[in-house]
């Protein structure tokens, strides 16, 4: 099948993939804002880990099983799918009545979410031949890169409440903008994208499906949110959570054999085992996993540090990662050309890691005194690494494949790094209650503590002695409401008693928060050390990988031919 695609065919298909992957990437930053707003309307504190879980289960699971549906009946059919199932889930996420209704369309908008970005950076194989590759997929890079610092503002800007055209918004809307998004992208894909469809008879693999399923989401709900998600579960049966994780791990363990056993027998596996006998394929998935934890752990930790350290709001917090976000910008579009116009990209996944590594080794060295400036220097450089990794991972396996393989290989690449970003801050997370716990010994003893658990608002609040309720209490927002709270139960009392007790509680706060801020300083550390070490393994088997020139397009022939 030829496809002699104009250029600018090409480039509104591009957009239009895009722009829905954009809203993709937006999607997991932009709730964050919005989370406060609506577990205080729906008051639904049990189901806060649900809201964000369920969109993260269901984009995990549909990854690997769209990549290979879109070999089988051609990236147009299952991508209109995708960017149909993301609309209509975000519309009924914006419409939810209850707590229970978003958790189940935000299950429906991560369906499509994973459908989308299974899609997206394989369109760029079949659209462009593999030098020409670079260019689109450092661009995708770089609109990960912008959404992870436009999320946050936007969320903030939306929850906040704006009038526009006579609608006031509110948290609704961070689902709601996705949906004019997705109706464009949806015309401009069923009009100018080609069907890019190959004529092999489907053989869908129901049996691989159900098995990586079950594994996929056993592990997802095994580290994320685990122990609010089971915690009827774990009282019932008198569990621990490490004895509930053991007994999700084996189940984890059993459906991955019974996977792998599956793929060696059907036809039309959805990931093939041969794959793992090509080398660059095996190495890039290792390296993918790595990097997956790695990046995890940097990004969600640095923002926690601004929001803890300098007391930045969300906004704030998300505004701070700017430079971080330039650096991944820059890198991923000048590495595209640049590697467009040698045909090599292993020297610039070298340089990356590396960098990468060395940068998020220098992230031990924040202490609470340190500047602004010192961290942000860091992010630049920490951002440049990154960027240049991340698009080469898919053109260095879409480099060793047929065209009809092309969805199975690159999503495997997305699979594998959502993989290693969800054990990896399932780790994390461990690592800061475990160093908090450790660092904050005696710390209910302080006076401030004494004095919240005697106010009404500590019912609110959770369980004081928990290390994660307590680093809750240092976050800007909280700490304004618990400072208005005082202040109107002293507002009554005569001068002098007032005033006193006024100084009293501020100099409580303050060195509450000093205790805080160094006890999470120094558990911040041994996370930046692991994150550092897992991105040190990935620069080490980057360079076992063995380079294959880039292809230009063969004469006569156009990319995107089957």
């Amino acid at each position: 099948m030829h496809h002699h695609l104009s250029l600018r065919s090409k480039v509104i298909i591009m957009a239009s993939v895009m722009a829905s992957m954009f809203l993709v990437a937006l999607d997991q930053t932009i709730i964050a804002t919005a989370l406060g707003k609506i577990v205080e309307e729906f008051n639904a504190y049990d189901s806060l880990s649900w809201i964000v879980t369920a969109y993260l289960l269901t984009t995990t699971i549909t990854v690997p099983i769209a990549g290979k549906l879109s070999d089988l009946f051609g990236r147009k059919l299952v991508l209109l799918a995708g960017v149909a199932i993301f609309g209509a889930g975000s519309l009924l996420s914006g419409m939810a009545g209850d707590v229970n209704q978003l958790v189940l369309w935000r299950a429906v908008q991560g369906i499509g979410g994973g459908i989308i970005t299974a899609n997206a950076f394989t369109i760029i194989g079949d659209l462009f031949a593999a030098r020409e590759r670079g260019r689109w997929q450092g661009m995708i890079g770089a609109v990960f890169g912008l959404s992870s610092v436009i999320g946050p503002l936007l969320g903030g800007w939306l929850t906040d409440g704006q009038a526009i055209l006579g609608f006031t918004t509110d948290w609704r809307w961070t689902f709601l903008i996705n949906v004019p998004v997705a109706i464009i992208a949806f015309l401009l894909i069923m009009t100018f994208c080609p069907p890019l469809k190959h004529d092999n008879k489907p053989k869908i693999d129901y049996f691989g499906a159900v098995f990586l399923t079950i594994a996929l989401a056993t592990l997802v709900l095994a580290v994320d949110n685990t122990e609010t998600i089971f915690a009827d579960v774990m009282d019932t049966f008198n569990l621990s959570l490490t004895g509930l994780r053991l007994i999700m791990g084996s189940i984890v363990a059993l459906a991955t054999a019974a996977f792998v056993w599956t793929e060696s027998r059907v036809e039309e596996p959805i990931i093939p085992l041969r794959f793992f006998k090509n080398r660059t394929y095996s190495l890039v998935m290792i390296v993918a996993t790595l990097f997956g934890a790695g990046f995890m752990g940097s990004i969600l930790y640095l923002t926690q540090f601004n929001q803890q350290v300098f007391g930045a709001g969300p906004t704030e917090s998300g505004l701070m990662l700017i430079p971080m976000v330039a650096g991944i910008m820059v890198s991923a579009i000048g590495s595209g050309q640049l590697i467009s116009r040698t045909g090599k990209y292993k020297r610039f996944m070298e340089f990356g890691v590396v960098l990468a590594t060395i940068m998020i080794a220098l992230l031990t060295t924040l202490t609470p005194e340190s500047p602004y400036w010192h961290e942000a220097i860091i992010m630049v450089a920490l951002g440049f690494g990154l960027g240049l990794v991340m698009p080469i991972m898919n053109i260095a396996v879409q480099n060793e494949f047929e065209q009809r393989e092309l969805g199975v290989a690159t999503s495997s690449v997305q699979l594998f790094r959502t993989l290693g970003s969800t054990v990896g801050i399932a780790i994390f997370g461990a690592m800061l209650t475990a160093g908090l716990t450790a660092n904050l010994k005696g710390i209910e003893d302080t006076a401030y503590i004494q004095a919240l658990k005697q106010s009404p608002a500590a019912s609110k609040i959770g369980d004081l002695s928990e290390p994660n309720t307590q680093l809750n209490l240092n976050m800007p927002d909280i700490k304004s409401e618990i400072t208005k709270g005082f202040e109107t139960s002293v507002a009554n009392l005569p001068e002098p008693v007032k005033s006193e007790a006024t100084v009293q509680f501020k100099e409580n706060q303050s060195e509450y928060s000093d205790k805080i801020i160094h006890a999470f300083s120094k558990s911040l550390r041994s996370i930046f050390v692991t994150s550092a070490s897992l991105m040190f393994i990935a620069a080490v088997v980057v360079f076992f990988i063995r380079e294959k020139e880039l292809k230009h397009a063969a004469a006569g022939a156009t990319p995107g031919e089957m």
